[in-house]
């Protein structure tokens, strides 16, 4: 493997952060002047060229040269942000998305339109003030960088502080450029950087002995500097403050436990050792791995607590008891570190709202809130599909253009806002707009015309049962196909996908006012509390989330409504199945199990209730295929194959 290959992956995760990190804040800076905007915009492209360069990749370097011309022009203000230059960014940050695949997938990152776009680029930022005069100027107060100390004054009236750092990285670095270049950027985060020997552009070369000397004023304290310098491979940070009258040597932070093996005599304050990296990526595919290991390890938990209450020997009981918890605290810890944030996909909708805003001549504010919520991972995979299409479905048919919404007695801008939030064990995420809406008469006389219903239940129909039409395949109520939203396939693309990750969505609208969708998830899909039954003789597990109650069914009057078996319980009317279809025999069962599926119950049969406890749901191979109602099988302590039923399916079915 040659250090282009073992560097590539870091450098595409970084590149990754980077280019999100330009995007966002450039749909910042279109809303007017943000300094703050511009600031973050212009580090994340330099720390980007830095890193292409190290690597190699030139197209790249140059494109994210042409960029950051452009992002000093905007931040000293001799261009203006208009609508036109974001546009032009937008669509360089869409070319290095494009180099960044292409260099994962292990090529160099080379761009088809490379000199066009860095045409376009030089071409505007040539033209200067003179030929882009509309926007809204950013303006950078001028500072006179010449000497530290003539401006020594203004800082101090800033409440900020002079620090001299002196960084040394290990001598076996390979990439020291990209060290220095996550030092400086760090660094640049927390104050100003003064002066720096060597320079900068030698540091993205790589081409120095691997020490870095600078001041930097700060409002931080010198141990937030000393945290931002200790980057991986940084083995020593000495830092020290001339302009602190106490402080009498400099004080000195060994990060590498061989070095500091070798500079016992060096006097380290206890708050600055062990000043290590706290985080590390990880390829998910081992956090998969790792994930199959614990599953293992709970069935086998349960197997050997079976063996032990059977022979009832107290040592391996108490032993038991220990590696339980044990493995225990080991899953929780292994279910955290899955865990991640819903920004990761909301980070994205912006770019999408925008885009598509403009291409349809429409006005669209987009509020995201509950970012920080978070899922498993293998819920999360199948998650942003389903929201795209919820996103242009809501600015094609839900968002009116602004002459209509004016006319409507609406704001010209519409609203779409997406919500996180978490509910006991599930996660809620809301898409809601204040557009049209969905009228249910014209939706009826839709599934009529497709003969999804029969004239004789029409009438009959809830507005709910109406909006749950729109799920049907291939149903929709567009009068035209665009390649916006839809293009021919409905919302059952996305019923699809929540059912993949056992999660469900409802819809609420009024005509005229706008438009709800509830997506309602589970936090995992992999280890789950279950309630143990048998049917019809035969073992099964139910999610216990999806259990309103246990009851009796003797003494309750069973009811016949069409070819359906119904009962009255508290008040409510139940469709009642015994699952013989799913469960061969007679079912002769006294026990009921009301399950529950987002507003809708019915109830099932069962001959006795087992037990609750704690299982691992693994999916069905394609050997065994599909199998309607069964979203699973778990093996418990006994080692047997059991089914975990869909509710999802049975109930929406019935």
């Amino acid at each position: 493997m040659s250090d282009l290959d073992m560097y590539r992956s870091l450098y595409v995760a970084e590149s990754r952060e980077n280019l999100e990190n330009i995007v966002k804040h450039l749909l910042v800076l279109e809303k007017g002047s943000d300094q703050d905007a511009i600031a973050e915009i212009f580090r994340s492209a330099h720390s980007l060229k830095g890193m292409s360069a190290s690597m190699g990749f030139d197209d790249m370097e140059q494109i994210c040269h042409a960029m950051e011309d452009i992002f000093q022009s905007l931040r000293s203000g001799d261009l203006h942000v208009d609508t036109e230059v974001i546009d032009l960014l937008l669509k360089a940050a869409d070319d290095i998305e494009a180099m960044v695949d292409d260099i994962e997938a292990g090529g160099q990152g080379h761009s088809p339109n490379l000199d066009q776009r860095l045409e376009s680029l030089r071409s505007w930022k040539a033209g200067g003030r003179q030929d882009r005069d509309r926007g809204v100027p950013i303006v950078s107060p001028t500072r006179d960088v010449s000497t530290a100390d003539s401006r020594s004054s203004d800082w101090n009236n800033l409440g900020t502080s002079l620090y001299r750092l002196e960084i040394e990285l290990d001598g076996k670095c390979d990439t020291k450029n990209l060290r220095g270049m996550i030092i400086l950027q760090n660094l640049d985060s927390l104050g100003e950087i003064i002066d720096i020997v060597p320079a900068r552009e030698v540091i993205e070369d790589g081409d120095f002995e691997g020490a870095i000397y600078l001041s930097i004023r700060s409002e931080n304290d010198g141990d937030a500097l000393v945290k931002a310098a200790s980057v991986s491979e940084v083995c020593t940070v000495r830092i020290s403050s001339p302009e602190e009258k106490s402080a009498s040597a400099p004080r000195e932070v060994i990060t590498s436990r061989d070095d500091a093996r070798d500079r016992k005599e060096a006097a380290v304050p206890a708050s600055d050792r062990g000043r290590e990296v706290k985080n590390i990526r990880v390829d998910i595919t081992r956090l998969d791995q790792m994930m199959n290991l614990i599953e293992d390890l709970v069935i086998n938990r349960g197997r050997v607590m079976q063996i032990a209450q059977k022979y009832r020997m107290k040592d391996l009981d108490e032993t038991l008891n220990m590696i339980g918890r044990s493995v225990a605290d080991l899953q929780n810890l292994m279910m955290n570190i899955r865990m991640i944030p819903l920004s990761h996909i909301f980070n994205r909708f912006p770019r999408t709202v925008r885009d598509l805003s403009q291409k349809m001549g429409k006005e669209i504010e987009l509020t995201i809130e509950g970012g920080q919520t978070e899922l498993d991972r293998s819920v999360m995979e199948g998650l942003n599909d389903p929201l795209l299409h919820l996103i242009r479905n809501a600015i094609d048919h839900g968002i009116e253009f602004p002459d209509q919404r004016e006319k409507a007695g609406k704001p010209r801008k519409g609203l779409i806002q997406i919500s996180a939030q978490r509910d006991r064990d599930n996660v809620i995420i809301t898409i809601q707009d204040d557009g049209a809406g969905i009228d249910p008469d014209r939706t009826l006389n839709k599934a009529l015309q497709r003969e999804l219903i029969t004239r004789d239940s029409a009438p009959g129909m809830s507005k709910e049962e109406i909006f749950d039409l729109l799920f049907q395949p291939g149903f929709s109520t567009a009068e035209k196909v665009t390649d916006v939203s839809g293009r021919g396939v409905g919302l059952d693309v996305v019923k699809t996908a929540m059912q993949a990750v056992k999660g469900s969505i409802k819809v609420e609208s009024e005509p005229g006012t706008g438009t709800r969708f509830e997506l309602l998830l589970p936090p995992t899909m992999a280890i789950v509390d279950v309630m143990m039954v048998r049917i019809n003789g035969r073992r099964c597990a139910i999610p216990v989330n999806n259990i309103v109650e246990v009851a009796s069914l003797a003494g309750t009057q069973i009811h016949s409504i069409g070819a359906r078996e119904t009962i009255l319980l508290r008040d409510e009317i139940l469709t009642l199945n015994r699952l013989d279809d799913m469960f061969e025999g007679s079912n002769g069962a006294e026990i009921l199990v009301i399950l529950q599926n987002q507003q809708k119950k019915m109830a099932i049969t069962v001959d006795a209730i087992i037990g609750q406890q704690e299982v691992v749901i693994k999916p069905l191979t394609r050997i065994v295929g599909s199998c309607p109602g069964i979203s699973g099988v778990t093996i418990p302590g006994d080692g047997q194959v059991v089914p975990v039923i869909d509710v999802n399916s049975i109930v929406m079915e019935n």
